[in-house]
């Protein structure tokens, strides 16, 4: 395999970990308002991803220098093109991460009350801007002979993109109420238990649409059988936390995540940018990629760091791998 498609699974494989990762991490930070009843049940849910938060981001930072370095003619042209929502998830992370921090530096309901909004929406915002982003990568954008976005905002403010949007959106707050269950206890995990449930027959719908849309459009055998194993996996880990069984749930869900950007690379390949405008002005595999040698390169520090990095995060989940509930929270002074 030549390496620049090599690089292009890798990246793949990147954004699949970020998603799965970060996935329950919006998901959590979207319940605090939809499941915890009140601040010690906002501050279990904060807690059941406080050790893990900022690791899961490091798939984010490794998958863009990845894309930097491999394709930086794709680099380019994603990152002046989706300039401003790009920017908004950006600002929305910085945000997200100064709120974990300083929620809890003061006592003032006040003080906790805003970084909990803001918590809630900067979770939010990037898990639907994410769907826009890769629908619009997957569906193509206004690119000229130069290798240029000429479109504007509204170009990707389209059906298929918002669709998977929303689609993001519940998936990954299905994600977040299954990890909920799986690392809580007592009444906060019934709760989450059957919201998960609603959440997944919720994304259940719009997630079928967006995959069937983007089959009939731009797929092929293999992003079929992708399709049928996301709504399989999907319909499965509803059935599993219906019954009880969380961390097949979270498996399961997982799977979905996995297999359904899975499809979108599949069916993006061997473009990386199409272009709407005429079809010899995509951006491919080929005319994107960085020189043989420096994929070289990548490829020897890759092989070294990334297993580190994985046996490291690993590691971190074991440590903090139990449950938590409002009893282990320490009463307000």
């Amino acid at each position: 395999m030549e390496l620049h498609n090599v690089w292009f699974v890798l990246i793949a494989v990147l954004w699949i970990g970020y998603f799965f990762l970060e996935g329950f991490d919006f998901g959590i930070g979207v319940l605090t308002k939809l499941l915890a009843r009140d601040r010690t049940e906002r501050r279990v849910l904060i807690n059941t991803i406080g050790p893990v938060w900022d690791g899961n981001e490091v798939w984010l930072l490794t998958a863009g220098g990845a894309t930097f370095a491999a394709f930086p003619e794709w680099y380019a042209t994603l990152f002046s093109g989706f300039y401003l929502p790009l920017l908004l998830i950006l600002v929305c992370l910085i945000v997200r991460g100064v709120a974990f921090e300083y929620r809890h530096k003061r006592e003032e309901e006040r003080w906790q009350t805003n970084w909990e909004h803001a918590i809630f929406w900067t979770s939010l915002l990037p898990a639907f801007l994410w769907g826009v982003a890769f629908g619009n990568i997957v569906r193509g954008v206004k690119i000229d002979e130069n290798k240029e976005y000429v479109g504007g905002l509204v170009d990707l403010l389209n059906p298929y993109a918002l669709l998977g949007g929303l689609v993001t959106l519940a998936l990954f707050t299905f994600h977040g109420a299954v990890f909920a269950a799986l690392k809580t206890l007592g009444d906060i995990r019934t709760r989450a238990r059957a919201m998960a449930v609603k959440l997944g027959l919720f994304a259940l719908v719009p997630a079928l649409g967006f995959l069937l849309w983007t089959q009939a459009s731009r797929g092929d055998g293999k992003s079929l059988v992708a399709l049928v194993v996301a709504v399989l996996a999907l319909a499965g880990a509803v059935g599993a936390v219906k019954a009880g069984r969380e961390g097949w749930s979270f498996g399961l869900s997982g799977v979905t995540i996995a297999t359904a950007v899975a499809m979108l690379f599949l069916a993006l390949f061997p473009n990386v940018m199409p272009s709407t405008l005429d079809g010899d002005w995509s951006l491919t595999v080929t005319n994107a990629s960085s020189s043989p040698y420096t994929l070289k390169i990548m490829t020897w520090c890759a092989a070294i760091a990334a297993p580190l990095v994985m046996l490291y995060q690993g590691w971190t989940y074991w440590v903090f791998r139990k449950r938590i509930g409002t009893q282990h929270i320490a009463d307000a002074h």
